[in-house]
Parts: structure tokens; sequence; C-alpha cells
């Protein structure tokens, strides 16, 4: 069974760091673009940041630039989302998503597979 988790979401205060990550079961994410998406109460779901299958892309929303970081441990089947400097509107159920085409971007329909999500609460 393929199967995307997401772990270590948490309550953090504000201007400080969380690393979030993805890991795969039953395929192996070097074969898939990885992108991270995030859903705030009441908004719609919006695109955080993706990585691409072999050439590394990158792509960060222009809210997250400079301060969350994508990158992929393909030994360990894992990807990860480094979150620094976390402000309030950062709080959000993120999620992490396979893309089979393997470039990077940030449109939902071309991811196949979700994990069920992780929260990531900023406050103090």
């Amino acid at each position: 069974q393929l199967q995307l988790v997401e772990s270590g979401g948490g309550l953090v205060q504000p201007g400080g760091s969380l690393r979030l990550s993805c890991a795969a079961s039953g395929f192996t994410l070097d074969y898939y673009a990885i992108g991270w998406f995030r859903q705030a109460p009441g908004k719609e779901r919006e695109g955080v940041s993706c990585i691409s299958r072999s050439d590394g892309n990158t792509y960060y929303a222009d809210s997250v630039k400079g301060r969350f970081t994508i990158s992929r441990d393909n030994a360990k089947n894992t990807v990860y989302l480094q979150m620094n400097s976390l402000k309030p509107e950062d709080t959000a159920v993120y999620y992490c998503a396979a893309d089979p085409g393997g470039i990077a971007t940030m449109k939902e329909s071309w991811y196949d597979y979700w994990g069920q999500g992780t929260q990531v609460t900023v406050s103090s």
C-alpha cells in the first residue's frame, strides 16, 4: 500500500523553527516530485514548496521564501521541510504529496498521493 506520513508538527512560538518530515512506504520517493501544501482554518489549501524528482529544482511560495527549505534524503525515503522564523500566519495543517511526473510544480492536480497532514501552530 502506497502511503505518505507527515510528522514534526507542533506548537511553536513566533520566530521559532520546526522541521517537517514526509516519509513514504510502499514506494520510492526518489521517483517522484514532492510538494508541501498547507491549509489554514477557513482558507483554501495552498502550495508551500516542492522539489523535483531528479535535478533538485525547488520552488517556494513567496510567503515562505527565505524562511523555509525543502530537501530530500533518498536513502531514508524522506523529504523534509525546514521552517524557520515562523509566523502566526504559518499556522495550518501541512500536507506532503507525491507527483509521478517528477517536475516541481504547485499544481495540486498533478499529485497522486497525499499524506494525512500534520498540524503546525505558531502562537505565543
